[in-house]
């Protein structure tokens, strides 16, 4: 027993020793867990900040480009925008777009004579506080040096910096005429997520800005930017002034991004500034720093933030002047690694003797408050403080040395109690796997009686796709349309009873009780169109399908015989559900649901499509169509289309001619769901079913 529990002890240290490496060599896959992590705590707590902060972006956006013309813009366009905002008193006027290039639209670059239109945006540049943008360039220019000038304290922090070895610079009329001149990169890789924003970067003589700091500095007409090493001789960089602002920086010079949800009134349209209106802004931008940047997805200036986001690079210069000039900041200085790595060193050697002192069980729920301890502590001192302490590694740590631990005293201590289980021999719905292992009783033929509601889900044209299609590719469709479809029945709590060829079966509401299995139903079916039409994006053959869903009474339970039975449901809902999935055909829609599917979940939305007959069924079948979720059942648009759409099924069922209302639908339908185009089409030649039964209110 002693040699047992030292040989523990050895694993037990060993483990925590290289976790401890590990973490301190910080690879690149514990960099990304611990960076997600921070994410994680922007995403559940942004940034708050006030609502009046003088801040403004305007936006080349799609609307701009719609109104002005393709990008790039003559100069003469940008000097207008530069002229007015300067006329409409912004602080500073800050152009996130390289103009590296001679305009090629001057009537002097193409004839070679008349206006120049660099001259005149450079003429505009000069005329108030402008910042323009160079950007870092393989195999670019050579840096220019700054408009601003430094003060520097402690030793040389140049080393310290970013390098900028070349970049794709402003023309040297414009960047002359401008009072500011930025470094626009957002960090030293250039992709992926925008975490910490380099302040500073060296032109290998001498710092220059970022963006954001020449913003400041400009709107607040500092000519200097004071830049605090570290007092330790180590040549780094501790912090950074602009005229009234105190900034804390990393070892670097860069500042860690704290992103907020920005307010739609932060962006103005650049289309407004250009507009004849334009001077309605004035209250918007006056004594604002604004950035002109772009959103619009063309022009290729989209970043991810850390809310897990696209936003536009210009959005992300933004968030750091605010933070800038609210004082929100988020620290990590290096005592933080330090002190992770004591907290991986002490809870590691603590698991490990608890483990031996105790047992499994004591271990596991020590474990645990370790985590919860390490989880809590981070999220106060990030919440609290600011503070960016990572309790990723931590909680692997951990989960490993327990796991480890764990398995050890297992293997040494209870292999004789180890045994291999049978394969279970039937292979059942998860759900009712745990039942059956609760009530063996189960295991029976039989079935019960309960309200349910079922889907059916079929691909359209699968006989001609099969036969354009190569057996081997086919399947990996299937397999890859199965996957998305099955994720959202299951993500609703539905049951998957079969796939038969390119169908689905799926039930709700056995073998276990689901509140709300018909909203749950028509969730999961809207949510498959959205996987379907991610599918689509990914192939060059687009796949449609028909969703049929019914609710009502159904026979559930084992079906068969002795030796081999299914958990399925039969009854006329099910069948109703089947002919409904047919019925999409003529109706022109994908997803029809009965009238009782319709009243179990009113708040979604939903249009009446007249009443259809149905194969098998005695009476016609009131059907509807599920166009969309709550969030648009309640919206102007959908309200405005469901009264005309109820205006042209009175029409068609009273046989009066129906052309007006009849495109006023159409044109709602675009904007909404363009498939209810195909719906109103198929109408005219179903006369017969809108006359049957008046519709319901839609």
């Amino acid at each position: 027993m002693l040699t047992r529990r030292l040989a523990a002890l050895v694993l037990g240290a060993a483990i925590v020793i290289a976790l401890v490496l590990l973490r301190a060599a910080d690879p690149y896959a514990v960099r990304v867990v611990r960076e997600t992590t921070f994410d994680t705590f922007q995403q559940i707590r942004p940034r708050t900040a006030p609502a009046d902060l003088p801040v403004r972006i305007v936006d080349i956006d799609e609307a701009s480009l719609a109104a002005i013309g393709q990008w790039p813009w003559p100069r003469r366009d940008m000097a207008q925008i530069a002229t007015r905002l300067i006329e409409l008193g912004a602080a500073v006027v800050v152009f996130d777009v390289l103009f590296s290039e001679p305009d090629r639209w001057s009537p002097a670059a193409i004839t070679g004579a008349g206006a120049d239109y660099d001259a005149t945006f450079a003429s505009a540049l000069s005329s108030g506080p402008t910042v323009l943008v160079m950007s870092r360039a393989m195999g670019g220019s050579q840096p220019p040096a700054p408009k601003a000038g430094f003060a520097i304290t402690g030793n040389d922090i140049l080393a310290s910096l970013p390098s900028l070895n070349g970049v794709a610079a402003p023309l040297p009329a414009l960047a002359d005429a401008a009072m500011g001149l930025g470094v626009a990169s957002l960090d030293r890789e250039g992709a992926g997520v925008a975490r910490r924003l380099p302040l500073l970067w060296s032109n290998g003589t001498a710092p220059l800005p970022t963006l954001a700091v020449e913003a400041l500095r400009v709107a607040q007409g500092a000519s200097t930017l004071v830049v605090l090493g570290d007092t330790a001789g180590a040549g780094t960089v501790a912090g950074l002034r602009v005229g009234q602002f105190d900034i804390p920086t990393g070892p670097d010079g860069d500042m860690w991004l704290y992103y907020r949800d920005l307010p739609p009134s932060t962006y103005v349209s650049a289309a407004q500034v250009l507009g004849e209106g334009y001077s309605s802004l004035g209250p918007l931008l006056s004594g604002h720093i604004v950035l002109v940047g772009a959103s619009a997805a063309g022009l290729l200036d989209i970043r991810a933030s850390a809310l897990g986001e696209a936003v536009p690079g210009v959005s992300i210069h933004l968030q750091a002047l605010e933070q800038m000039l609210t004082g929100t900041f988020l620290h990590r200085a290096d005592w933080v690694g330090g002190l992770e790595l004591l907290i991986i060193a002490v809870s590691g050697f603590a698991v490990v003797l608890v483990l031996l002192l105790t047992g499994p069980l004591v271990g596991l729920a020590f474990s645990l408050m370790i985590a919860a301890l390490a989880t809590a502590g981070s999220w106060l001192a990030f919440s609290q403080f600011g503070v960016l302490l990572d309790p990723s590694f931590a909680l692997f740590a951990a989960l490993v040395t327990y796991a480890a631990m764990a398995f050890f005293r297992f293997a040494v201590t209870d292999a004789d109690k180890r045994r291999i289980r049978k394969a279970f021999a039937h292979y059942v719905e998860p759900s009712l796997l745990t039942q059956i292992e609760a009530n063996a009783g189960l295991l029976k033929l039989g079935g019960d009686v309960r309200e349910m509601t079922v889907m059916f889900s079929d691909v359209r044209n699968f006989t001609a796709l099969s036969e354009r299609t190569a057996p081997a590719d086919l399947v990996t469709m299937l397999n890859r349309l199965f996957a998305g479809l099955g994720a959202a029945i299951v993500a609703h709590h539905g049951t998957i009873d079969k796939f038969m060829g390119d169908a689905i079966m799926a039930f709700w509401n056995a073998p276990v009780d689901v509140p709300r299995h018909a909203r749950h139903a028509c969730e999961a079916a809207l949510d498959m169109r959205a996987a379907l039409r991610a599918l689509n994006a990914q192939q060059a053959e687009p796949v449609a399908i028909g969703i049929g869903i019914s609710t009502g009474p159904a026979l559930v339970g084992n079906m068969g015989f002795e030796a081999r039975f299914d958990y399925s449901c039969i009854g006329d809902t099910v069948n109703v559900a089947s002919r409904l999935e047919g019925a999409c055909r003529s109706v022109g829609y994908d997803i029809l649901v009965t009238a009782e599917t319709r009243a179990a979940a009113p708040e979604l939305a939903f249009l009446a499509a007249g009443s259809v007959v149905l194969k098998g069924i005695s009476q016609p079948e009131p059907i509807h169509l599920l166009v969309g979720d709550e969030v648009l059942a309640d919206s102007e648009a959908f309200t405005t289309l469901a009264a005309a759409h109820e205006a042209l099924l009175a029409t068609w069922a009273g046989g009066a001619a129906a052309e007006p209302v009849f495109e006023r639908c159409r044109i709602l339908a675009t904007s909404i769901d363009p498939r209810l185009i195909d719906f109103y089409d198929a109408g005219l030649t179903r006369s017969a079913d809108f006359q049957s039964s008046q519709p319901a209110t839609a």
